[in-house]
């Protein structure tokens, strides 16, 4: 349709504003080139981590195809990074993802000195940095989801079991900041080897156990009969029916587990085995990649331009300090599995 008669018609009222606007949108994403600037992938894909940055390649690859992307061995060492890092940048990557751990971040981040971003696995939110996100799962993000949750439901205090685990002390730290935020008063009880748990008048609204196994399963089972609400995190996670009976009625902040599942199906059918969480983070990073590849930019400033990016491991956004935002879902446990429950935003 020419211009003129697009014109006439919508004077004439045979044309509906919206009509007109559908045909700009087409126009405006003519003109969007999209970024085929290649992208770096950091991971051990030797040594004794080498099966973990296989299956995190194949998890990018699965959302991200394109013939841009480009591994490079890491060796899972801060001096393989770095190394990888500099032969991504004479690479002219436009952004990397990776590498794993917080130790090889410090180390690229340095070598990159933010030329490029860095969207990185590891869940080490200390080593973050204005152009080096810290990508994992971070305690503080499932911490402040569940305690968010946990006020809206009218807890107001609580001990957070600290079993000095980092996972664990992260929590507590995390914990502690938080209930000025949330008006929530928190204890911290740190628990060592052979030092029973507390016992339920400790914590007159909820416990709040950040770690996993044994000592979850104990609390979950002590807290029964005692109307004293049981919090967790992701790491409580456990689907053995035994776990599930001893757990019922916990509170825990978590990805979503559909989300997750759909994903690992996805992964199986085409590779084979089952991706754990770094699998999935790997996932998401390949999705945010062509994402921004459709807008036409990879840079940094897109990358934060942006929202709300769809992730299995919970919509995120990146901010400017380094760190990142997730949705996180809310379950209760069950005999049978995880209920969601509430979505928290922005943890």
């Amino acid at each position: 349709m020419r211009r003129r008669e697009a014109l006439t018609l919508l004077g004439s009222g045979l044309m509906a504003p919206s009509a007109l606007l559908a045909s700009s949108s087409v126009f405006a994403a003519d003109k969007v080139k999209r970024d085929k600037r290649p992208v770096a992938l950091l991971l051990p894909l030797s040594g004794p981590r080498a099966a973990l940055g296989l299956s995190m390649r194949q998890a990018v690859l699965l959302a991200d195809s394109g013939p841009e992307l480009t591994a490079y061995d890491t060796g899972g060492t801060p001096e393989g990074a770095v190394l990888a890092a500099r032969n991504a940048l004479k690479a002219k990557a436009a952004m990397i993802l990776g590498p794993v751990t917080a130790e090889e971040l410090t180390a690229v981040s340095a070598e990159v000195a933010r030329r490029v971003p860095v969207i990185a696995f590891t869940n080490n939110a200390v080593v973050g940095a204005p152009g080096s996100f810290v990508f994992g799962i971070t305690p503080a993000q499932v911490t402040s989801a569940i305690l968010r949750y946990a006020r809206s439901r009218g807890v107001r205090s609580i001990v957070v079991i600290d079993d000095t685990s980092p996972w664990s002390a992260a929590a507590a730290l995390a914990a502690g900041k938080a209930q000025g935020e949330i008006g929530i008063d928190v204890r911290v009880l740190t628990v060592t080897d052979g030092q029973p748990l507390p016992e339920a008048g400790d914590a007159p609204d909820a416990v709040l156990l950040p770690g996993s196994g044994a000592a979850v399963l104990a609390a979950a089972r002590n807290l029964k009969a005692t109307g004293i609400q049981l919090l967790g995190t992701v790491q409580a996670l456990d689907h053995r029916p035994a776990s599930l009976e001893a757990l019922d009625g916990a509170w825990i902040a978590s990805p979503d587990p559909a989300a997750f599942g759909r994903f690992a199906g996805e992964f199986r059918s085409r590779h084979g085995g089952t991706p754990g969480a770094l699998s999935a983070l790997a996932y998401d990073a390949g999705g945010i990649v062509k994402i921004l590849r459709a807008k036409g930019s990879l840079d940094e400033t897109a990358l934060l331009a942006e929202t709300n990016y769809p992730c299995v491991t919970g919509n995120v956004r990146f901010r400017s300090d380094g760190s990142v935002a997730r949705e996180l879902s809310i379950l209760v446990a069950g005999p049978q599995g995880y209920e969601p429950v509430a979505v928290s935003l922005g943890a």
